[in-house]
């Protein structure tokens, strides 16, 4: 009830004239608010600190996050708080925010939803944003390097013969056990790291992958999506029938790359890409 009487309140500010879209139509900066980590570290990778007046509070990157105001968690911001900052444009996400978008859009406010599911939706988006926050110029430097980062390493990669690059299996969670197949943007990542991911075949983008199939396709490297305090070789050795897997006989199970260069489709995703093709090719 709370809620509705919220909404109903806020649409009748609407109706009287005051706009969601605060500085729109007046002078001064711009403001921003971003619900989603990857497009704030694009925000902020394009220079626009000043102008981002909220995040959620799973922003946590880069450190400048943490003098900003917090709107709510990813998936039930609080549009009392977001209404109050009156933002130009929200930055959002795709999946479980689609509620909170489609309530945003009843309010009028306007709209950004970044999903990239591969490399060059990424630069698109990248591009998308800059063109919104008249950031051209810092957008296109900022796809260029990206573009760089990937050249540096496929140049690399490209030595390797196909049949002699290693069998991946980037383990997302482990309880249950999930992996990455085609379709999502860390199976592109593997394989522009010189991998082959032995989850691309699966039928959904991000989904269960059970204990035995790692076993029957034996990686010769498991990189896991999450860190943890124990060393990543001892939270899997004991795993039945793991002990045989060619990646956990050779020691080669990682679990100190940072999940967010792995799992965000943002700027720092080719840090990520370049962490993995090192442990590729030690």
């Amino acid at each position: 009830m709370k809620k509705i009487i919220l909404l109903v309140s806020l649409i009748l500010i609407l109706g009287q004239g005051q706009s969601p879209a605060g500085t729109a139509s007046g002078a001064g900066k711009l403001r921003y608010i971003s619900l989603a980590p990857s497009t704030t570290e694009i925000l902020f990778a394009l220079g626009l600190n000043q102008e981002i007046v909220g995040i959620s509070s799973y922003c946590n990157y880069p450190p400048e996050t943490q003098s900003k105001a917090r709107v709510g968690d990813f998936s039930h911001p609080s549009i009392e708080k977001i209404f109050s900052l009156k933002p130009d444009y929200i930055f959002c996400t795709g999946l479980e925010q689609a509620p909170v978008i489609e309530q945003l859009k009843q309010l009028k406010f306007n709209i950004y939803v970044a999903d990239p599911s591969s490399m060059e939706e990424l630069f698109d988006t990248i591009n998308d944003i800059g063109m919104i926050t008249s950031k051209n110029k810092e957008a296109q430097e900022l796809i260029r390097k990206m573009r760089r980062d990937i050249e540096e390493v496929g140049a690399k990669v490209s030595l390797i013969p196909p049949e002699q690059r290693p069998k991946v299996f980037v383990e997302i969670w482990h309880e249950p056990l999930m992996s990455a197949g085609k379709g999502s943007l860390i199976d592109e990542i593997i394989a522009l790291a010189g991998g082959t991911n032995i989850a691309h075949d699966t039928r959904r983008a991000y989904s269960i992958f059970s204990s035995e199939k790692v076993i029957s396709l034996n990686p010769d490297c498991i990189i896991m999506a999450y860190m943890d305090k124990e060393p990543a070789l001892k939270l899997v050795e004991n795993r039945f029938g793991w002990r045989n897997i060619k990646a956990v006989k050779n020691k080669r199970v990682f679990n100190d790359i940072d999940p967010d260069t792995l799992l965000r489709p943002g700027p720092r995703i080719t840090s990520g890409l370049k962490e993995i093709n090192k442990r590729l090719y030690p």
